[in-house]
């Protein structure tokens, strides 16, 4: 593997390339942490808390814990096989040293606190490292203070109470409230352990740096045992095991949740304004993951997600929000951070405005995961199946009426990925009344709207000019990778077209290649989405288009997989800079992935 290979990390500007980061979490927390040993992002206790160390966002006041080679260094990162603890081989001319990290859990799932473990071992020769930890301070709002007890020192920071553990061989020179530096030296043969704990509003447990360091490898076998219980057989099972790896770090196991991804405000383009927030769970998401997860045979993870989606959305009442806390309450409005951003890409938001918006899409979204669980041998409670009746209905109510599309843009339009997804939704809900799944009192009203839909589709959304299907409806020429993901409304109703619309696609959005734009002139101003390029291999597979899918998907990973990536996958990919853009671990572009492998292995659905 590329990311096998040892390289020199280097911080421009005080910031790394965000394709550098490697992620490390425990089903509540994500930690990002670069090359050189720096972790600059770690939102506690929860990923859309307020940031304990946010370098990521800004260089000069942002937070960070360090733990570097005092002299010239090359690294080698991998995770362990199987797991998502990560380790880190340093290389000097003095000797070569291997930092292992851990956000630790137990058997049983996160602690009560967090816990975040970095053991150093000594591999040969001696290697100096520093240790240095800044604490975020919210935007200059909180100002740490350290309090001396008779278990050590204890540092405040709001209603955070942090702890920082270390074994007897780890020196503090420097301990002030915003500024620690310690120092240590490995051997051959030695082990050190540096650990922060946190609490929030409750007391902080101290365990033991023994107890610390042994829950490393618990969590170790916590991940491996999640793996092993997996019954994906298709293909590319190396990369789908660390995807679906990559996607348990966004599902937040106090609720079921799933976040979109770990971070905030990282940029689709560098000094763009497409900077957005997306520590939420979108509908949209959260159902695109449920599927992966089926097709994973992930059992507890589906049950848990779509439970914690359903229920959430009857709380909130008749209309779909289009995305939700972690918590299931409703996202706040977007505030503007008063941070430097990623190289100075503005603005750094908290919030995210896309709770307003109508997402015709979204109706598909819920229908069709629904009518996945149940074909992989599982069974709909009597209120998720009275809501999928609702939802059938309301959306062949309102499926002529414009709205911002998948992409949540500002202009209303009839966009015809939008209304494809209501074809879906309802020829779902057809399916599922048919089997017994949904009361059939509406059932012939959804097959009435699902042909009506269908009609309007083919007669306001097809451009003989480019002989493909269009990004909106009627008088536009335009191209939108969002259709990758309704191949099967071009299975079951116009096969010749859908193909069709996909080849333009790869000429127009992709210059002829996988790597996909999002939609015509983007390009402009963002980078390759690369769930679509991983959408494009799903639906071309799917559509027996096989040879193509399989030497899309082959290019696709040797570009990502590239030297130092763990496969920790951005949103976006600059086809040509070699650069990864916007946030991560983004869940779109794992989840894709998986997708995409199932379907050139063919897989049948055999259960969870």
């Amino acid at each position: 593997m590329k990311n096998s290979q040892y390289h020199s990390p280097v911080r421009q500007q005080g910031a790394v390339g965000l394709g550098d980061y490697a992620a490390i979490g425990e089903g509540r927390s994500v930690a990002l942490i670069a090359p050189n040993g720096g972790i600059d992002w770690w939102c506690v206790p929860h990923m859309d808390s307020p940031a304990l160390f946010d370098r990521l966002l800004d260089t000069e006041i942002g937070g960070h814990f360090s733990l570097t080679p005092t002299e010239e260094y090359s690294v080698k990162r991998r995770y362990r096989e199987d797991s998502n603890i990560l380790e880190t081989e340093f290389i000097t001319a003095s000797g070569r040293a291997l930092l292992t990290e851990s956000i630790n859990s137990n058997l049983a799932g996160p602690l009560p606190w967090n816990e975040l473990a970095r053991r150093i071992e000594g591999k040969e020769g001696n290697v100096d490292f520093q240790l240095t930890i800044r604490f975020g301070t919210q935007v200059e709002t909180r100002s740490p203070w350290l309090e001396p007890t008779a278990q050590g020192n204890v540092f405040h920071i709001g209603d955070l109470m942090v702890m920082l553990r270390c074994s007897d061989d780890v020196k503090i020179k420097t301990c002030e409230s915003n500024n620690i530096i310690a120092q240590l030296t490995t051997k051959p043969s030695s082990s050190s352990l540096c650990a922060l704990l946190v609490s929030q509003a409750e007391p902080l447990a101290v365990p033991t740096v023994d107890a610390i360091n042994k829950r490393i490898e618990t969590s170790h076998l916590a991940w491996q045992n999640w793996v092993e219980n997996l019954s994906y057989q298709g293909s590319y099972p190396q990369h789908v095991t660390r995807s679906a790896l990559a996607l348990k770090f966004l599902w937040f196991s106090p609720t079921g949740a799933l976040a979109a991804a770990a971070t905030t405000s990282l940029p689709e383009g560098i000094g763009g304004e497409k900077n957005y927030d997306y520590r939420y769970a979108w509908i949209r998401d959260a159902c695109l993951i449920i599927k992966s997860f089926v097709y994973l045979g992930a059992l507890e993870d589906c049950q848990a997600a779509y439970s914690w989606l359903s229920k959430t959305i009857m709380r909130h009442g008749e209309e779909l929000l289009t995305c939700y806390t972690l918590e299931g309450g409703e996202v706040p409005a977007e505030t503007y951070l008063d941070l430097q951003g990623y190289k100075k890409s503005q603005p750094v938001r908290k919030g995210n405005n896309a709770r307003d918006q109508r997402q015709l899409s979204m109706y598909g979204d819920m229908l069709a995961v629904g009518q996945l669980f149940v074909q992989s041998g599982h069974i709909l409670d009597l209120e998720t199946s009275r809501l999928l009746s609702r939802l059938a209905n309301q959306c062949a109510d309102r499926w002529r009426l414009k709205d911002s599309g998948m992409w949540e843009l500002p202009d209303l339009q009839h966009y015809t990925h939008s209304k494809m997804a209501c074809w879906l939704a309802l020829d779902a809900a057809v399916e599922l009344a048919d089997a017994g799944h949904l009361e059939a009192t509406w059932r012939d009203r959804w097959a009435a709207e699902r042909d009506l839909i269908a009609q309007w589709v083919e007669r306001h959304c097809w451009s003989d000019t480019r002989q493909a299907y269009r990004f909106y409806a009627d008088d536009n020429d335009e191209l939108d990778a969002a259709l990758t993901l309704v191949y099967r409304y071009g299975a079951r109703i116009n096969k010749s077209r859908m193909l069709s619309t996909y080849h333009a696609m790869i000429e127009e959005l992709g210059h002829g290649g996988p790597h996909l734009y999002r939609y015509s002139h983007v390009e402009k101003e963002e980078s390759t989405f690369v769930a679509c390029s991983f959408w494009m291999v799903e639906a071309l597979a799917t559509l027996d288009e096989n040879a193509l899918a399989e030497q899309n998907m082959e290019t696709i990973l040797e570009t990502l997989c590239d030297r130092g990536n763990v496969e920790t996958f951005n949103e976006m990919y600059d086809i040509r800079t070699g650069e990864w853009r916007g946030n991560l671990p983004q869940g779109l572009s794992h989840l894709a992935l998986i997708c995409a492998a199932q379907a050139l292995g063919n897989q049948p659905l055999s259960g969870c």
